[in-house]
């Protein structure tokens, strides 16, 4: 009964950080919208793709509006105050949250250069750049998980743990830098990004609960109220964006969630369109630079999808229902597959 009691108040404690979060996401998104529309933070396309063609299908997709990028900056915002203020714990939520911050960081400076206009045909960082910030960013957060917090092992589903010992060190940055990029990749129609976040976050919630690490929980609850409150004003059509600052940041940091609960193995089957989003993108332009042709019509997935002449909201809340579909498998596995106790 104790036990019960306990967990019952966590929970508890943990929804309330989660209400909390979305309350001052909604106080700050005002704040945000004023200086936004005031000093024009409007979302420059980009014209050319990495592999340096012109994006011809995906420019005659786009309705041509004027929409403020860098509403990420609110979601962090308000997680990082409410988890500094009432969710701050060394072996739980430090990581993620430098991570959140790190990710937001790299993002915010690549948002600046596409909105100042100096970022050239590709409308921001040169992708490599971009790559090799994320990946220090990542480092950091690796050396930190092993020598800091002692993680030497990963768990397998109906086996246990596998002690990997230093070579949890590039898997981190792998793990870390993959999530953060297919999340940003997924952030091209209105709402969908946002949308897939907040089931991921409400699942790693919900396992972190049952493993009773009640810090991580409270975390990604945080996110997820955060979430809705963006989500309020992101559903199509758009009032704005979250930009490279939002998808970076929440992107990193899930990727961090997976390694401290230790269900690495959960992330792909719970992220699963986030795999297919980055998926699809890789292997476009490893088929054009390869073989000279193109695999979709356009990429990342939804674009192609879109062009096949799917509406942007049909693509969105069908991506949703495909996300929590495989969030429920996630949860199945994790209480089966021994990362519950």
């Amino acid at each position: 009964m104790l036990v019960l009691n306990q967990f019952t108040h966590k929970t508890t404690v943990t929804l309330l950080l989660s209400l909390l979060s979305f309350c001052l996401a909604m106080l700050l998104t005002p704040v945000y919208t004023y200086f936004a529309y005031k000093y024009k933070w409007w979302k420059r396309s980009r014209t050319h793709a990495t592999t340096g063609e012109e994006l011809k299908v995906i420019s005659a997709l786009r309705i041509k509006r004027t929409i403020p990028r860098m509403a990420g900056m609110v979601t962090i915002a308000a997680i990082a105050i409410v988890t500094i203020g009432l969710n701050l714990n060394r072996h739980q939520t430090w990581l993620p949250l430098a991570a959140l911050i790190g990710g937001g960081a790299l993002g915010l400076i690549d948002d600046a250069v596409n909105i100042s206009g100096k970022g050239g045909k590709v409308a921001g960082l040169r992708a490599p750049l971009k790559f090799a910030l994320i990946t220090f960013v990542a480092a950091l957060g690796a050396w930190f998980f092993y020598y800091k917090l002692g993680y030497n092992s990963v768990q397998i589903p109906f086996a246990g743990n596998l002690t990997v010992g230093w070579w949890l060190i590039p898997l981190f940055i792998l793990v870390v830098v993959s999530t953060g990029n297919a999340v940003n990749i997924s952030d091209g129609v209105d709402g969908l990004a946002g949308g897939l976040l907040a089931t991921a976050y409400g699942t790693f919630g919900v396992i972190a609960l049952f493993q009773h690490n009640y810090g991580i929980a409270g975390f990604c609850l945080t996110v997820v109220g955060a979430l809705m409150s963006y989500l309020w004003f992101n559903i199509a059509p758009a009032r704005f964006v979250m930009g490279d600052v939002g998808s970076f940041g929440l992107g990193t940091a899930l990727g961090v969630v997976a390694m401290l609960t230790n269900t690495l193995l959960l992330l792909p089957i719970i992220g699963l369109v986030f795999v297919v989003e980055g998926g699809s993108s890789l292997l476009q332009i490893s088929s054009k630079k390869l073989f000279h042709r193109k695999i979709f019509i356009a990429a990342p997935i939804h674009h192609h999808i879109e062009a096949t002449g799917w509406p942007k909201t049909k693509i969105t809340m069908r991506f949703w229902l495909l996300g929590q579909m495989f969030a429920i498998l996630g949860l199945i596995v994790a209480f089966l597959g021994g990362y519950v106790k």
